[in-house]
C-alpha cells in the first residue's frame, strides 16, 4: 500500500485580523490540530496542484499540500493518466506528529468507495464487474474496482476449467456470495452468473428446439458410447456412431473435452427433454453412388480398421468399409484367425466381390488378389503329368504329398500299388520321403489334387483285361475258401469271386469246403470291373451252358440216346480236357 505525507504549517493570522486576546499560540495550535485530526479514516476530495517525477502534490484543504505517489493512480505496468487540476479522492489515514504531518492514500480511498458500492450491490443481489488477476491457494483473486475478493476454484465455471489464462485480466460479471467489511473478506462466484444465464438460455433453447436444427456446442464429457455436448444451457448426446461416417472405436479418437463442435438435432423428446445429436449428418453420405464407385471384380487398396473372429474390416475411404470374410482371406490357410494374416492399420489390396448399397455392405476378397494356386498348379501340371514331392502326412486313407509351397496332393490307398493292397503298400512310406506321382485329377472348386503312384508304370493286368470278355470260360486258381464262396485268381493278375450259389448246378454240390486252395477250376465270366481288375464268375452257369450244348449236339427224339449217355459223354470230355491242361 502506498501513502503520501503532508505538512500542516502553523496557521497565520489572516490579513486585517488580530489574534484573540487571552489565547496563547499553543492553544490555538491545539485547537487547529484537534479539528484537523477529525479527518482521520475519512475520504476527502483534493485537487492536484502539480506533478513531480514521483509524486502528485494535492491540495486537500488542510494546512499544507499532501503528496501521493504517482503509481497509486495507475495499474501495475501502466502510465498514470493524471494532470494538474484533476480532482481526486484520497483517504486520510492518520496524523503522524504535532508538526502536522499526515498520511494520505489514493488506494484506500478507492477501496472505501468500492466497498460502499459493493455493499449496495450485495444487499440488492446485483452482479458486480471484476477482473481475475492472480492465483492463490484454492482459487483466484479478483479486483472489484479497488476491493480485493476471493474466487474459489469451484466457482470459476459450471464445469472444471483446466486453463483459466483466457479469463485473466478480462472484465466479467460476478455474484457476491459473502462479504465481511470488518475482516475485509469478499467471496464471489462466476459460476452463479453462468448458471443463471444458462437457465435462461436453456428455457429459450428448449422452446425453439426442433429436429434437423443445426447448433453450435462444446463437448462437455466423453464416454465409451459417445459424447455429451453443451448446447448452451442444455446437454445433448452425440452417439459414437453419429460422430463420423468412418469407423470410430472410441469417441476420444475424434473429440476432446472443451472442443467446440457443430451438430444437428437428430431426435428431440419434449417430455423427457432428451436430445440426440449427430455430426456426420452435416457431411455428404459417402455411400451415395458406392455401387458405381466399387464394381465387383475391381481392385482397391484399403486400411484394416478392425479384426474379428469372422474376418477383417477394410476402409476403402473415410466412411466406407468392406468385410473380408475369413474364408476369403487366404487360398491355403484354413481355420486360421484373421489376426494371423493381417494386422490393424495395415494397408492391403482387396478385390470387390459384392456390393449391397441398401444394407451398406461391401464384400471383399483378399485371396483373389493373387492367382488361385490350384488353377496355377493345373496350368503348370496338367492331368497326366508327373510331379515329385515330399510325403507330408500319412493317414488311414492315403498319402499327402507336397506339390507346391502350400499345396498338397493325395494318393489314395487304391492308387499306391498295382500288386499289393493299399494297407500293405502304405506301410512302405515314411514322412519326409521324396516320391514321384502322376497327376490324376485337379478339382479347382473343391481345391483337391488327386495323385497316383502305381500309375507311373503300366497296369500288369491291362493285357489280361483286353483278352477277357463277358461269357468267356476261364481257368481259375482258388486263393481263399470262405463260407459264402471262394476267392480265385485269373492269369495271376486278375481276381474273382464265385458265390456259394454259383459253385455247382446241383444244389447239393454248392459247398465251398469241397474246394481247396491252389485247386484249378473252370468258370464262366459274368461281369468285369476293369477299375478294380476283378471278375464276376460262375461254375453253375458254365455247367448249364455245357448241358445245353450237349443237348444240341447229341440229344434228339430219333437218336435213342438217353440223357445219361449224353451227360456221361460230356463229363468224360471235360475231364479229358482238364487232364490235358494240368499236364
Amino acid at each position: 500500500m502506498s501513502s503520501a505525507t503532508a505538512t500542516v504549517p502553523t496557521e497565520r493570522a489572516r490579513p486585517g485580523t488580530a489574534p484573540k486576546e487571552g489565547v496563547s499560540f499553543a492553544a490555538l495550535l491545539d485547537e487547529t490540530l484537534g479539528r484537523d485530526s477529525g479527518f482521520e479514516g475519512s475520504v476527502v476530495t483534493g485537487r492536484i496542484v502539480r506533478l513531480t517525477d514521483e509524486f502528485a502534490i494535492v491540495d486537500v484543504g488542510l494546512k499544507s499540500e499532501g503528496r501521493v505517489l504517482l503509481k497509486e493512480f495507475a495499474s501495475p505496468g501502466t502510465t498514470p493518466e493524471v494532470h494538474p487540476g484533476d480532482v481526486v479522492e484520497l483517504y486520510v489515514e492518520r496524523y503522524e506528529d504535532r508538526d502536522g504531518s499526515i498520511v494520505l492514500s489514493r488506494e484506500k480511498a478507492r477501496r472505501e468507495e468500492a466497498w460502499t458500492n459493493l455493499e449496495k450491490a450485495f444487499e440488492a443481489n446485483q452482479r458486480v464487474t471484476g477482473r481475475i488477476y492472480g492465483r492463490v491457494k484454492g482459487g483466484f483473486t479478483v479486483d472489484l474496482g479497488g476491493a480485493i475478493a476471493f474466487l474459489p476454484g469451484s466457482q470459476v465455471d459450471i464445469r472444471p476449467v483446466r486453463d483459466v489464462t483466457p479469463l485473466m485480466e478480462t472484465p466479467q460479471p460476478f455474484q457476491i456470495l459473502k462479504m465481511d467489511r470488518a475482516r475485509g473478506n469478499i467471496v464471489v462466484s462466476r459460476r452463479a452468473v453462468l448458471e443463471e444465464t444458462r437457465a435462461e438460455q436453456r428455457s429459450e433453447l428448449i422452446q425453439g428446439l426442433k429436429e434437423g436444427q443445426i447448433l453450435d456446442g462444446v463437448v462437455k464429457n466423453v464416454t465409451d458410447y459417445g459424447a455429451f455436448v453443451d448446447l448452451g444451457g442444455v446437454d445433448g448426446l452425440l452417439h459414437v456412431t453419429d460422430i463420423a461416417w468412418r469407423r470410430i472405436n472410441h469417441p476420444s479418437e475424434a473429440l476432446a473435452i472443451g472442443q467446440p463442435v457443430r451438430v444437428q438435432v437428430i431426435r428431440f423428446n419434449p417430455e423427457t427433454q432428451r436430445i440426440s445429436l449427430g455430426m456426420k449428418q452435416l457431411e455428404a453420405d459417402p455411400w451415395d453412388g458406392v455401387a458405381a464407385k466399387y464394381p465387383p471384380g475391381a481392385k482397391f487398396t484399403g486400411r484394416v480398421t478392425n479384426i474379428t473372429d469372422y474376418g477383417a474390416f477394410v476402409e476403402l475411404e473415410p466412411g466406407v468399409e468392406g468385410l473380408v470374410h475369413v474364408s476369403e482371406m487366404s487360398w491355403t490357410k484354413k481355420n486360421v484367425h484373421p489376426g494371423k494374416i493381417v494386422a490393424t492399420s495395415q494397408e492391403v489390396e482387396v478385390v470387390v466381390l459384392d456390393v449391397d448399397a441398401a444394407k451398406r455392405r461391401i464384400s471383399l476378397g483378399l485371396k483373389q488378389v493373387s492367382q488361385n494356386p490350384w488353377e496355377a498348379f493345373l496350368e503348370a501340371h496338367p492331368v497326366g503329368s508327373t510331379v515329385e514331392g515330399e510325403v507330408r502326412n500319412i493317414t488311414e486313407f492315403g498319402l499327402f504329398i507336397g506339390v507346391a509351397a502350400e499345396l498338397d496332393g493325395m494318393v489314395h490307398l487304391s492308387d499306391i500299388s498295382w500288386d499289393d493292397s493299399g494297407e500293405l503298400a502304405i506301410t512302405r512310406f515314411n514322412k519326409g520321403d521324396m516320391v514321384k506321382a502322376k497327376v490324376l485329377d485337379v478339382d479347382v472348386e473343391k481345391e483337391r489334387i488327386s495323385l497316383g503312384i502305381k500309375q507311373l508304370r503300366e497296369d500288369p493286368a491291362a493285357s489280361a483285361l483286353e483278352r477277357v470278355h463277358k461269357g468267356d470260360i476261364v481257368t481259375c486258381v482258388v486263393t481263399a475258401v470262405q463260407s459264402n464262396g471262394i476267392e480265385v485268381s485269373v492269369e495271376d493278375v486278375l481276381t474273382g469271386f464265385i458265390r456259394r450259389a454259383e459253385l455247382a448246378r446241383d444244389k447239393a454240390e454248392n459247398r465251398p469246403d469241397r474246394f481247396a486252395v491252389g485247386e484249378k477250376v473252370d468258370a464262366k465270366v459274368v461281369s468285369i470291373d476293369r477299375a478294380a481288375r476283378r471278375l464276376g464268375l460262375t461254375i453253375k452257369g458254365k455247367e448249364m451252358d455245357e448241358e445245353k450244348q450237349a443237348m444240341a449236339d447229341f440229344g434228339s427224339s430219333d437218336s435213342g440216346a438217353s440223357l445219361g449217355d449224353i451227360l456221361g459223354a460230356a463229363i468224360r470230355r471235360r475231364n479229358q480236357q482238364a487232364e490235358q491242361e494240368n499236364k
